[in-house]
């Protein structure tokens, strides 16, 4: 059977103050249109996978959150993590649950705040690689073919000349690399075997199991000892015990980068992972002027490049700006230069 896990533990410090550790980005409806971004990443799995296989692994303060926005998900596929411990032990943990329900289970992992423009392309991409995994030991990523050099996404470099034998779109991956600085960025996007990493991965419970036996061993001993106890009253308490000993490390780093069958599925859906109020803008219906407004009544005078986003305001006027970002919530105002937006996570520290 099919399963997906949505990662969605992250607090968003780069969409402050629409986003904060109390409530973030993925619990929020950035994008104006009556559904928050968890809301969304749910709904474009809903023909792949059926409810009942669809995991959450998140911190306990969002419990309440996730089963106000998230009712139909089952309480016992809710997963929590007492402290952040980056995705490799996030991954290990759900998948040894995974694997103690559906030993045959093949599964999607997903951050929770992407954004996907076109769904159905998504879809057929998706359950194309998840076919491929089922079939075979292989870890598949998505890579998303860039549209302009990113600095803020890291890159998978593909060999295009050895496709899968089982599906011609599917390549292996020569090598993961870290977020480019713009010249190097510059350079990746001449070139069409350079992907932009979507985080998005697909493989067979046994596949990922058996890669974190043999690349992290001491964490996958430590949640295959727990297995007896999942699904009980004393699952969580033991997690608390065991979540801060866990090295903090991402699933890339753990397993990517050092796993032998590791193919990459490039692909073009209109992808973001909506890191940035750039992004924002980018996915965004815009003016004739390459204004983006969320909200009731936002107004632009003599302006150009700009996003606004102020749900709770009843009007609002700009005037005489280029390229910034204005955002409102809960009684705090934001004005910053889009090409200074990296310092936003600075300005409320």
């Amino acid at each position: 059977m099919n399963h997906l896990v949505i990662m969605a533990g992250g607090v968003g410090s780069r969409f402050w103050p629409l986003s904060s550790e109390a409530v973030p980005k993925q619990f929020l409806d950035v994008l104006g249109c009556g559904k928050t971004l968890i809301q969304l990443t749910v709904d474009r799995f809903k023909d792949i996978v059926p409810m009942e296989n669809i995991w959450i692994v998140t911190s306990e303060k969002y419990k309440a959150t996730i089963a106000e926005q998230l009712p139909e998900v089952p309480v016992a596929n809710v997963l929590f993590e007492p402290c952040r411990r980056n995705t490799a032990p996030c991954i290990c943990y759900v998948s040894y649950k995974i694997k103690k329900r559906d030993p045959r289970a093949n599964i999607v992992v997903t951050p929770s705040d992407h954004v996907v423009l076109d769904s159905s392309t998504f879809r057929s991409i998706v359950e194309n690689a998840m076919e491929f995994s089922a079939e075979t030991d292989a870890i598949v990523t998505l890579g998303m073919r860039p549209t302009r050099p990113e600095t803020g996404y890291g890159y998978i470099k593909a060999d295009l000349t050895f496709s899968s034998s089982r599906k011609k779109d599917i390549f292996r991956v020569d090598s993961f690399k870290e977020k480019p600085n713009l010249e190097l960025a510059e350079e990746y996007v001449k070139h069409d075997n350079y992907l932009w990493n979507s985080g998005i991965f697909i493989w067979s419970v046994s596949t990922i199991i058996n890669a974190f036996r043999v690349y992290e061993p001491d964490m996958s001993k430590a949640f295959e000892r727990l297995t007896p106890v999942y699904d009980t009253a004393e699952e969580q308490e033991r997690i608390n015990e065991l979540y801060p000993s866990l090295e903090n490390i991402s699933v890339d780093y753990a397993i990517l980068e050092k796993a032998e069958e590791i193919f990459v599925c490039p692909a073009s859906f209109g992808w973001s992972d909506l890191g940035t109020w750039t992004s924002l803008r980018d996915n965004s219906q815009k003016d004739r002027y390459g204004n983006a407004g969320i909200g009731q009544d936002i107004n632009f005078y003599d302006s150009f490049n700009c996003v606004v986003h102020a749900e709770k305001l009843k009007k609002v006027v700009v005037q005489g700006l280029d390229g910034y970002v204005v955002a409102e919530r809960n009684g705090t105002l934001l004005i910053c230069k889009l090409s200074e937006e990296q310092r936003i996570k600075l300005f409320h520290d």
